[in-house]
């Protein structure tokens, strides 16, 4: 059966995971009404993601649950890199209160505690709607428009929606990239592992830190997720399954080195799984007015965290994007500069998490034989430790929105911080949702102007304050910063600056 009423929404998204629901949000905050439709009945129960860093921590913040999120997460205190003997061959510490950012550089977590926060804050904004057992089965363009179709899985009925834009944020099987004809490419990586979630009261007595064992044969990471709960990850060997593994006793000489002395009893199995770690990006990520976000556009191998937060960022990146097109203050071309700038970016990121995979288990018994022998030298090289524990990722290439000179220290396309200022707010509590000029020098007030009735606020960067430290390590007097806090531009001159912004930005409802 159908229904032939047809729905209409500003932007329907397909997938309330994470990204899903991170776009909605976003979106909804700058009055843009979305319809999410997810296939299952609520928030998937196991956990998968377990990391965000202080950039991803900057968007949980945006999206309103800073403190909710910091009540179900942990700081980690860093990197330890051991020996198939358990033997310490480097240590690398974070100070948790030590960011740009203003959050800690590292946080563990629990997904389903986590999304259920995002479902939670979604219901702040009646101008969004999360339909779940919704299994989208076509889209197709209409007059200018996107026309999707969704069986409801409770009776069977065929719905229809018609919106101005669709986002698929559905994950690894995303039925939307097969729609618009986008096609992963293979980025030459795939490995097998086990992943393995215990609950316990009692205490293991472990560095609150994350234990990467240097094991060519047997790779593993350790990493305490919450007060009783902890995660092991092993890769897999030739003819080995979860199904080997699926009981306490064993799992026993893979755990042992962390739970010694601690009885089956004491330790719940709370999940035994198997997952192929690929490297894939999606060929392209737009057809019109259609995008896809997340997994469904990336797939990122774990070692350095940042699966769940691409999509994260995919959505910080997109949303206010689409805002701008539909309140008139952006030109609708902008929105090429989504793929233009966070596929490149993926790209690399995916490669990072590569190579430091493979430097830390790759090379068969010579690998290991130079890790034993550089490893325990890192801390002796001057500022390694910083650039190991360093959650800096890479810079937005060149965009209609991102313009940069080539300078040294350039600032285009790099995250601005977010410090402390004067009063006691940081300065994304100050902003808001919108663009900023931070600014050394000062504007004559027909540029200032010119720049409110844009939509930027203007940021005075006083004398020896962290962001005047920063615009001076950029060797420029001010930076025009979007509101996803990226540097669009920075430069020598104020005035310039406001010219250049008032040709990219259009007056009116922004």
């Amino acid at each position: 059966m159908t229904d032939k009423a047809i729905r209409h929404a500003s932007v329907a998204i397909v997938g309330g995971g994470p990204t899903g629901i991170s776009a909605a949000t976003l979106l909804a905050q700058y009055g843009v009404d979305c319809l999410i439709l997810d296939r299952w009945p609520g928030v998937y129960p196991q956990p998968r993601a377990v990391h965000l860093d202080d950039e991803i921590y900057r968007v949980v913040a945006r999206l309103g649950i800073a403190d909710e999120f910091a009540a179900i997460s942990r700081p980690t205190l860093g990197l330890r890199l051991l020996d198939r003997r358990f033997k310490v061959l480097a240590e690398f510490n974070r100070d948790p209160s030590h960011s740009v950012h203003g959050f800690p550089q590292a946080n563990m977590f629990d997904q389903p505690e986590f999304e259920a926060l995002l479902r939670a804050n979604l219901k702040r904004y009646p101008n969004v709607e999360l339909r779940g057992n919704a299994e989208v089965t076509e889209i197709a363009d209409s007059k200018g428009r996107v026309r999707v179709a969704f069986i409801d899985r409770c009776d069977g009925q065929v719905h229809l929606v018609e919106a101005d834009y669709l986002l698929g944020c559905d994950g690894a099987n995303s039925v939307v990239r097969s729609q618009i004809g986008s096609a992963m490419r293979d980025l030459n990586f795939e490995q097998r592992w086990l992943v393995v979630d215990v609950a316990t009261d009692t205490d293991l007595h472990q560095w609150e830190g994350v234990h990467q064992v240097c094991d060519p044969l047997r790779a593993g990471t350790y990493m305490r997720i919450g007060p009783a709960r902890y995660r092991w990850e092993f890769q897999l060997l030739a003819g080995e399954s979860a199904d080997d593994f699926d009981t306490l006793p064993a799992l026993r000489p893979l755990i042992a080195p962390w739970t010694a002395g601690v009885a089956d009893s004491e330790l719940t199995l709370l999940r035994v799984a198997e997952y192929t770690f690929r490297a894939q990006v999606a060929d392209r990520w737009r057809r019109d007015n259609v995008f896809i976000l997340g997994d469904a556009a990336h797939l990122t191998p774990p070692f350095i965290g940042q699966g769940m937060g691409a999509g994260l960022r995919d959505a910080m990146n997109l949303a206010w994007k689409i805002a701008g097109v539909r309140n008139g203050s952006l030109a609708a071309d902008v929105l090429d500069s989504y793929e233009q700038e966070r596929k490149p970016h993926t790209r690399q990121l995916i490669r990072l998490a590569l190579n430091v995979g493979r430097s830390m288990t790759g090379g068969g018994r010579l690998g290991d034989l130079v890790r034993r022998a550089v490893l325990p030298r890192l801390r002796l090289i001057p500022g390694l430790r910083d650039k190991v524990v360093d959650s800096t990722t890479p810079a937005l290439r060149s965009s209609a929105l991102v313009h940069k000179s080539h300078r040294p220290g350039e600032l285009a396309g790099t995250l601005c911080p977010n410090p402390l200022l004067p009063g006691g707010r940081r300065l994304d509590d100050v902003v808001g949702t919108g663009f900023a000029l931070i600014t050394t020098g000062v504007l004559g007030s027909a540029d200032e102007a010119l720049l409110r009735r844009r939509g930027v606020a203007v940021l005075a960067a006083n004398r020896d304050t962290e962001l005047e430290k920063w615009l001076r390590q950029g060797r420029v007097a001010a930076a025009i910063v979007r509101p996803d806090r990226t540097v669009m531009r920075a430069g020598p001159d104020p005035a310039d600056l406001c010219a250049w912004t008032a040709t990219v930005l259009h007056a009116g409802e922004s």
